[in-house]
């Protein structure tokens, strides 16, 4: 990304040394759901802080309540020094959300989205346009500012969806799955944006269900599940903590993965985990003897390995084995959405 300066001065203060979210016992409830249970949480300013969970575990609900467009039902929590129930509309003038769903309106280009905006903000006449301008140049969509945004793809479509959060730079920023539906292309341009932001001193809350998301932008990692906090730590401390020695196997017929997944979890006596892709099993084996008699052991029952290897569990093998379960499990009703 491009640089990217505030519009004037930022709406916070950055020499406060309170964080800049913090919460405790946040809850929330949906009928008989809790679909946040009790969420104590500290982020520090300047830095880019993941929400980690499946599918309905309570990601975008805690968002909401942060962002102050849903009443927590019990706890506290304060955005940049600002009671979240008590002080609503400063927190509003302190933070920006950008949700799972593009907020433009697609008739108008993305041009004329950013200048409403601006306008909307208080901005007049050519500060309006210099910093309509200016947010195109930031994103790389300067080239596309005059086109409707129906016909930007939708990485396009994503990054003019942020700039629009930051037309008065915010001192939080809430991305909701910043990357869904992307390409893997487009997502790492978003990644270089959101790099981009926090260097800037923009203090970033993103929720999101790609792991590697997670493992490549944030500092600190939150793990939720079943609206509860599990786990939480940097990417290598929730790794230290699931532990050492995996053992990873590729199958040469990939139509025996569940025969081979159901022989490795019956000898470790531990859960099996399918990689997404569908092509690699893993499994904490303990020690590289344990790994090679299991592999040896596998060949002997007629299933050829294509390859295997003992390493540290990925962040996808650490929320496995803390939930018990993968990352697009079937949701849990969270009906804010």
């Amino acid at each position: 990304m491009n640089d990217l300066s505030p519009a004037g001065k930022p709406l916070f203060d950055d020499t406060a040394a309170q964080p800049a979210i913090s919460a405790r016992g946040l809850i929330k409830h949906f009928g008989a759901v809790r679909a946040v249970d009790g969420i104590d949480l500290d982020v520090p300013r300047g830095m880019i802080f993941a929400i980690l969970g499946p599918n309905g575990a309570g990601k975008t609900t805690l968002m909401r309540m942060l962002a102050t467009l849903s009443r927590p039902d019990a706890g506290t929590a304060t955005i940049l020094g600002r009671d979240l129930v008590g002080e609503p509309a400063e927190v509003r003038a302190l933070i920006a959300m950008t949700g799972q769903f593009a907020s433009l309106d697609e008739d108008l280009t993305g041009r004329e989205n950013l200048l409403m905006l601006a306008r909307l903000w208080g901005f007049r006449g050519r500060a309006a346009k210099a910093r309509a301008d200016e947010l195109l140049a930031a994103f790389d969509l300067a080239d596309a500012g005059h086109k409707q945004v129906k016909d930007y793809s939708g990485g396009m479509r994503r990054r003019l969806d942020i700039a629009a959060s930051l037309v008065v730079t915010p001192g939080v920023l809430f991305l909701d799955e910043p990357t869904t539906g992307l390409d893997p292309k487009a997502r790492k341009a978003v990644w270089r944006m959101i790099r981009g932001l926090a260097d800037a001193g923009v203090t970033i809350l993103l929720t999101t269900q790609y792991l590697e998301e997670a493992d490549q932008l944030a500092a600190r990692i939150a793990v939720i599940d079943h609206g509860r906090k599990i786990a939480e730590g940097t990417s290598r401390e929730l790794k230290a903590q699931t532990g050492s020695g995996f053992l990873h196997v590729a199958l040469a017929d990939r139509e025996r993965l569940d025969e081979a997944a159901r022989f490795l979890e019956a000898r470790f006596a531990s859960p099996v985990q399918t990689s997404v892709e569908g092509a690699q099993l893993s499994v904490k084996a303990g020690s590289a003897q344990t790994a090679n008699e299991a592999i040896a052991a596998l060949i002997e029952a007629g299933i050829e390995p294509s390859d295997f290897s003992m390493g540290q569990p990925s962040l996808d093998e650490v929320f496995f084995a803390l939930t018990g379960q993968g990352v697009e499990s079937d949701p849990v009703v969270e009906d804010e959405r």
